[in-house]
Protein backbone atom coordinates (compact mmCIF):
# COMPACT_ATOMS: atom_id res chain seq x y z
CA UNK A 1 0.00 0.00 0.00
CA UNK A 2 2.87 2.39 1.06
CA UNK A 3 4.21 1.48 -2.57
CA UNK A 4 1.28 1.92 -4.56
CA UNK A 5 0.15 5.28 -2.28
CA UNK A 6 3.38 7.14 -1.27
CA UNK A 7 5.74 5.90 -3.95
CA UNK A 8 3.22 6.08 -6.95
CA UNK A 9 4.84 2.87 -7.86
CA UNK A 10 3.90 -0.86 -8.72
CA UNK A 11 0.43 -0.14 -10.46
CA UNK A 12 1.12 3.03 -12.39
CA UNK A 13 2.81 3.74 -15.75
CA UNK A 14 4.06 7.06 -16.99
CA UNK A 15 0.93 7.39 -18.67
CA UNK A 16 -1.24 7.62 -15.74
CA UNK A 17 -3.22 10.51 -15.29
CA UNK A 18 -2.97 12.19 -11.59
CA UNK A 19 -5.09 15.14 -9.85
CA UNK A 20 -4.75 16.89 -6.65
CA UNK A 21 -8.02 17.05 -5.26
CA UNK A 22 -9.26 18.15 -1.65
CA UNK A 23 -12.19 15.96 -0.48
CA UNK A 24 -14.52 18.37 0.39
CA UNK A 25 -14.60 19.60 -3.70
CA UNK A 26 -15.11 15.85 -5.11
CA UNK A 27 -17.14 14.21 -2.17
CA UNK A 28 -20.89 15.28 0.11
CA UNK A 29 -20.08 13.85 3.84
CA UNK A 30 -23.05 13.98 6.43
CA UNK A 31 -22.57 12.42 10.23
CA UNK A 32 -25.54 11.82 12.25
CA UNK A 33 -26.42 12.16 15.87
CA UNK A 34 -27.67 9.96 18.96
CA UNK A 35 -31.58 9.86 20.26
CA UNK A 36 -32.45 10.57 23.63
CA UNK A 37 -31.18 7.41 25.48
CA UNK A 38 -33.63 8.47 28.26
CA UNK A 39 -36.55 7.73 25.98
CA UNK A 40 -37.41 4.10 25.58
CA UNK A 41 -39.55 4.68 22.38
CA UNK A 42 -36.53 5.10 20.14
CA UNK A 43 -34.49 2.07 21.06
CA UNK A 44 -35.26 -1.15 19.94
CA UNK A 45 -37.12 -1.26 16.94
CA UNK A 46 -35.79 -2.81 13.67
CA UNK A 47 -33.26 -0.21 12.60
CA UNK A 48 -29.61 -0.93 12.83
CA UNK A 49 -27.91 1.48 14.92
CA UNK A 50 -23.75 2.12 14.18
CA UNK A 51 -21.59 3.28 16.62
CA UNK A 52 -18.00 4.18 15.49
CA UNK A 53 -16.80 0.92 16.87
CA UNK A 54 -19.16 -1.34 14.63
CA UNK A 55 -17.93 0.29 11.64
CA UNK A 56 -16.46 -3.03 10.03
CA UNK A 57 -19.32 -4.84 11.72
CA UNK A 58 -22.25 -6.39 9.72
CA UNK A 59 -24.69 -6.29 13.02
CA UNK A 60 -25.01 -3.95 15.45
CA UNK A 61 -26.41 -4.19 19.05
CA UNK A 62 -28.59 -1.28 19.25
CA UNK A 63 -31.47 -0.79 17.13
CA UNK A 64 -33.56 2.52 16.92
CA UNK A 65 -37.52 2.48 16.33
CA UNK A 66 -38.40 5.17 12.99
CA UNK A 67 -39.39 7.27 16.17
CA UNK A 68 -35.76 7.38 17.13
CA UNK A 69 -34.58 7.77 13.79
CA UNK A 70 -36.99 10.93 12.92
CA UNK A 71 -36.84 12.72 16.35
CA UNK A 72 -33.17 12.99 16.37
CA UNK A 73 -30.18 13.65 14.42
CA UNK A 74 -29.12 10.10 13.57
CA UNK A 75 -28.75 10.01 9.55
CA UNK A 76 -28.87 6.69 7.38
CA UNK A 77 -26.48 5.51 5.66
CA UNK A 78 -26.79 2.65 2.58
CA UNK A 79 -24.91 -0.78 2.29
CA UNK A 80 -21.88 -0.17 0.61
CA UNK A 81 -21.14 3.69 1.73
CA UNK A 82 -18.31 4.93 2.39
CA UNK A 83 -17.95 5.41 6.50
CA UNK A 84 -14.81 6.80 8.80
CA UNK A 85 -14.94 6.73 12.58
CA UNK A 86 -14.22 10.14 14.10
CA UNK A 87 -14.14 9.62 17.96
CA UNK A 88 -12.53 8.05 20.46
CA UNK A 89 -10.49 4.67 20.29
CA UNK A 90 -11.32 3.84 16.43
CA UNK A 91 -10.79 7.28 15.41
CA UNK A 92 -9.29 6.77 11.62
CA UNK A 93 -10.70 3.57 10.93
CA UNK A 94 -12.63 3.48 7.71
CA UNK A 95 -14.47 0.76 6.26
CA UNK A 96 -17.50 0.50 3.59
CA UNK A 97 -20.65 -0.17 5.74
CA UNK A 98 -21.45 -3.69 5.35
CA UNK A 99 -25.17 -2.92 6.31
CA UNK A 100 -28.28 -0.17 5.99
CA UNK A 101 -28.38 1.57 9.34
CA UNK A 102 -28.40 4.76 11.07
CA UNK A 103 -25.11 6.54 12.51
CA UNK A 104 -24.06 9.07 15.11
CA UNK A 105 -22.35 12.02 15.21
CA UNK A 106 -18.83 9.76 15.85
CA UNK A 107 -19.39 8.56 12.02
CA UNK A 108 -19.08 10.35 8.81
CA UNK A 109 -19.73 8.90 5.37
CA UNK A 110 -18.73 10.13 2.90
CA UNK A 111 -19.80 9.74 -0.92
CA UNK A 112 -17.33 10.62 -3.92
CA UNK A 113 -18.17 12.13 -7.28
CA UNK A 114 -16.14 10.37 -8.90
CA UNK A 115 -12.88 8.93 -6.91
CA UNK A 116 -13.46 5.08 -6.52
CA UNK A 117 -15.09 5.07 -2.87
CA UNK A 118 -13.06 1.42 -2.04
CA UNK A 119 -10.02 3.00 -3.71
CA UNK A 120 -10.76 6.20 -1.20
CA UNK A 121 -11.17 3.20 1.56
CA UNK A 122 -7.49 2.13 0.96
CA UNK A 123 -6.08 5.27 0.35
CA UNK A 124 -7.44 6.88 4.01
CA UNK A 125 -6.32 3.07 5.83
CA UNK A 126 -3.04 3.61 4.46
CA UNK A 127 -2.74 7.62 5.94
CA UNK A 128 -4.87 6.77 8.64
CA UNK A 129 -1.43 6.77 11.19
CA UNK A 130 -0.58 10.50 9.39
CA UNK A 131 -3.94 11.90 9.85
CA UNK A 132 -4.00 11.15 13.17
CA UNK A 133 -0.35 12.30 13.99
CA UNK A 134 -1.74 15.14 12.27
CA UNK A 135 -4.87 16.45 13.98
CA UNK A 136 -4.77 14.54 17.05
CA UNK A 137 -2.03 16.20 19.56
CA UNK A 138 -0.61 12.72 21.80
CA UNK A 139 -3.39 10.66 20.61
CA UNK A 140 -6.05 13.05 22.39
CA UNK A 141 -9.26 14.89 20.92
CA UNK A 142 -11.70 13.95 17.58
CA UNK A 143 -11.63 14.06 14.06
CA UNK A 144 -14.23 15.90 12.25
CA UNK A 145 -15.86 16.63 9.09
CA UNK A 146 -13.52 19.72 8.40
CA UNK A 147 -10.97 17.72 8.72
CA UNK A 148 -11.24 15.09 6.44
CA UNK A 149 -13.00 17.60 3.85
CA UNK A 150 -9.55 19.62 3.80
CA UNK A 151 -7.49 16.26 3.18
CA UNK A 152 -5.57 16.86 0.15
CA UNK A 153 -4.49 13.64 -2.16
CA UNK A 154 -3.21 13.33 -5.67
CA UNK A 155 -5.74 11.09 -6.93
CA UNK A 156 -5.02 8.91 -10.43
CA UNK A 157 -7.70 8.41 -13.64
CA UNK A 158 -10.65 6.19 -13.04
CA UNK A 159 -8.99 3.37 -14.84
CA UNK A 160 -6.11 3.28 -12.62
CA UNK A 161 -8.03 3.38 -9.47
CA UNK A 162 -9.89 -0.04 -10.61
CA UNK A 163 -6.99 -1.55 -11.16
CA UNK A 164 -5.84 -0.82 -7.47
CA UNK A 165 -9.38 -1.78 -6.35
CA UNK A 166 -8.87 -5.19 -8.51
CA UNK A 167 -5.33 -5.78 -6.50
CA UNK A 168 -5.76 -4.75 -3.34
CA UNK A 169 -8.92 -6.47 -3.01
CA UNK A 170 -7.14 -9.61 -4.10
CA UNK A 171 -4.49 -9.73 -1.69
CA UNK A 172 -7.38 -8.62 1.52
CA UNK A 173 -9.27 -12.31 -0.18
CA UNK A 174 -6.03 -13.82 0.25
CA UNK A 175 -5.21 -12.42 3.53
CA UNK A 176 -8.77 -13.52 4.82
CA UNK A 177 -8.65 -17.43 3.00
CA UNK A 178 -4.86 -17.56 4.81
CA UNK A 179 -6.35 -16.38 8.59
CA UNK A 180 -9.74 -18.80 8.03
CA UNK A 181 -7.08 -21.96 7.37
CA UNK A 182 -4.97 -20.91 10.29
CA UNK A 183 -7.91 -20.65 12.78
CA UNK A 184 -8.84 -23.99 11.15
CA UNK A 185 -5.60 -25.65 12.09
CA UNK A 186 -5.35 -24.04 15.06
CA UNK A 187 -9.21 -25.73 16.05
CA UNK A 188 -8.06 -28.87 14.45
CA UNK A 189 -4.97 -29.20 16.90
CA UNK A 190 -7.02 -28.32 19.98
CA UNK A 191 -9.07 -31.23 19.00
CA UNK A 192 -6.38 -33.83 18.53
CA UNK A 193 -4.69 -33.03 21.73
CA UNK A 194 -7.69 -33.41 23.64
CA UNK A 195 -7.79 -36.38 21.78
CA UNK A 196 -4.28 -37.37 22.90
CA UNK A 197 -4.13 -36.41 26.59
CA UNK A 198 -7.72 -37.78 28.01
Amino acid sequence: MRAIFRDKAILFSETTKWKSVRLGDECTFFSGGTPKSTDSSFYGGAIPFIRSGEIHSDKTELFLTDDGLKYSSAKMVSKGDLIIALYGATSGEVDISKIDGAINQAILCIRPSWINKVYLKYLLEDRKDDILNTYLQGGQGNLSAEIIKNLIFDIPDEGSQLVVVDFLNTMDRRINSSIMLMENLITLRSGLMQQLFI
